[in-house]
């Protein structure tokens, strides 16, 4: 049954008596404890925290005093009892729960300083077994800080180390902690247990094969704000961790666009990432040109901005081998609004560096992870998937038609459908010597995307004599095959599936052409 709760909340300052004290990381733990003892707060800690404050020369009493209970189950039991719940709880302003404290005889606590084991730095370790997971599950850390954080209006609650300073400061300059200062750590109190509680929820999701769970718990820190979002009437942050992915140290700061650049970006970059030398140019998310070189990046961005000479400006580049100086130069023809690679040489950065608003972004990894969810944003909701990676088989297409592909064929064909899984759907791409010669994207029919990707080649003085073609899904009927075929295509490349295979397959057939299936479509929306 709930309590009847208070007519109104006081929001008179707080004066600290006694403080608890229990945290796993220990920074800015003495310099917070100086300011404490030097106020005259009588100071309750355990194990490890206690020792910490003792070694540092200051007193402490242990819990145990408090309680007359010892710790046990090899400290799984400290804080889950009465004596200090009842002194957290407490509705200090509230005549009867002060009664109840002293029928009881216990003392209040009007500070609570915790935070939490480890769990997540605990699982994020390779070989972690469910053993030591579970006992790195705090139960007494979270329990203190819901129960100080709710009663926020008497106590005051510091869940993490950043906190410190602003709690010594009201300390030393008041003596006592504002109502707005208790509300403030209040709130970020409980999203810290709310995210703590999803990474565990997480992991068991993750131990039990459960990959769509029925109740799906997101947690992600905001890591910064934004100017705006896509139009500058619509606020926008930014959350997550994007630090351990891509680090951009030159130019201004990232824009929301900008972001959803970048990611577009590596996706693609991830699938040649282990590959020759590859330059991918966006614009809008979408890949305007892409080309692999043997012998250089710099060939490999000349022939990607020939794809499209007109769109690459204040574009984005994304290369996944470490950019030099004949590269740089190369780029520097035209302006590159942000410019992705694993490193830059000295020189390169020298150059790029001249113009300041160009941002130069490191890319620490690349996102390879099969299992990873991708999560979008609907009217009431949300929808997760599994990411579109893990899918490429080469020994896995078949060939379809009685002629296959030869080698430089085969090669442009798996080139072009690499790429075309980036490409919005219905997405075509025509292929040759490892460089895209047309892009046809986001059309409502697939004959238009490809009626749109051989007007481009046209534009650009690019020939499609002996191109390959890559359809992200399949071909529902002849009519594209025979486009292609008339544009100069000899390869195709689509998943099949079409009722109408068979058609599809006899006008190959009757056009000389090679086509493999692969089994797998490849919808961008």
């Amino acid at each position: 049954m709930a309590l009847k709760p208070l007519e109104k909340l006081p929001e008179t300052p707080v004066k600290i008596n006694r403080a608890l004290l229990s945290v796993s990381d220990k920074s800015g733990l003495i310099p917070l404890v100086k300011v404490l003892d030097g106020l005259g707060v009588e100071l309750i800690s355990t194990g490890g925290t206690a020792k910490a404050i003792r070694d540092a020369g200051y007193r402490v009493k242990d819990v145990t005093d408090i309680t007359g209970f010892p710790e046990c189950l090899d400290g799984r039991v400290k804080t889950l009892h009465p004596a200090i719940h009842g002194g957290l709880l407490a509705r200090t302003s509230h005549q009867p729960d002060l009664s109840e404290l002293d029928k009881l005889q216990i003392n209040p606590i009007e500070l609570v300083v915790v935070n939490l084991y480890p769990f997540r730095e605990t699982v994020a370790r390779p070989g972690v077994t469910p053993e030591i997971a579970t006992e790195n599950i705090d139960i007494g850390g979270p329990t203190m800080i819901r129960a100080a954080a709710k009663n926020f209006a008497h106590v005051c609650v510091a869940s993490s180390p950043s906190q410190y300073g602003k709690l010594a400061d009201e300390l030393k300059n008041n003596g006592t902690i504002s109502f707005e200062l208790r509300r403030q750590l209040a709130k970020e109190a409980f999203r810290h247990t709310a995210a703590y509680d999803a990474a565990i929820s997480n992991y068991f999701n993750v131990l039990t094969d459960d990959e769509l769970p029925d109740q799906m718990t997101i947690s992600l820190p905001k890591s910064g704000s934004l100017r705006y979002g896509e139009n500058p009437h619509q606020p926008a942050a930014v959350y997550g961790n994007q630090a351990s992915w891509y680090h951009c140290f030159h130019g201004k700061e990232l824009s929301y666009n900008n972001y959803l650049d970048i990611d577009a970006a590596l996706n693609l970059m991830a699938d040649f990432s282990d590959s020759l030398p590859t330059v991918a140019i966006f614009k809008h998310t979408v890949p305007c040109g892409v080309a692999s070189d043997p012998d250089s990046l710099a060939k490999a961005y000349r022939k990607a901005f020939s794809t499209d000479t007109v769109s690459p400006f204040g574009g984005i580049i994304i290369a996944n081998e470490p950019i030099g100086l004949k590269t740089a130069e190369a780029i520097d023809e035209i302006f590159t609004e942000i410019l992705l690679a694993p490193s830059f040489s000295d020189k390169a950065l020298e150059l790029l560096k001249k113009k300041k608003n160009r941002r130069l972004v490191e890319i620490k990894q690349f996102p390879v992870d099969p299992s990873e969810l991708q999560y979008r944003s609907i009217t009431g909701g949300a929808l997760v998937q599994k990411s579109d990676r893990g899918v490429f088989d080469p020994d896995s297409f078949e060939t379809v038609t009685r002629r296959k592909a030869g080698v430089s064929e085969w090669d442009d064909l798996l080139f072009a459908w690499k790429v075309v899984k980036h490409i919005k759907s219905n997405g075509i791409v025509y292929a040759k010597n490892r460089q895209t010669v047309g892009i046809g994207t986001g059309q409502t029919s697939r004959i238009d995307s490809s009626e749109i990707a051989i007007r481009k080649a046209n534009k650009e003085g690019l020939s499609l004599e002996g191109s390959a073609i890559a359809s992200d899904a399949f071909f529902p009927f002849a009519d594209g095959v025979e486009a292609a075929a008339e544009a100069g295509v000899t390869a195709v490349i689509q998943p099949g599936g079409s009722i109408r295979d068979d058609e599809v397959i006899a006008a190959a057939d009757k056009l000389g052409l090679a086509m493999v299936f692969t089994g797998h479509r490849h919808f961008k929306h």
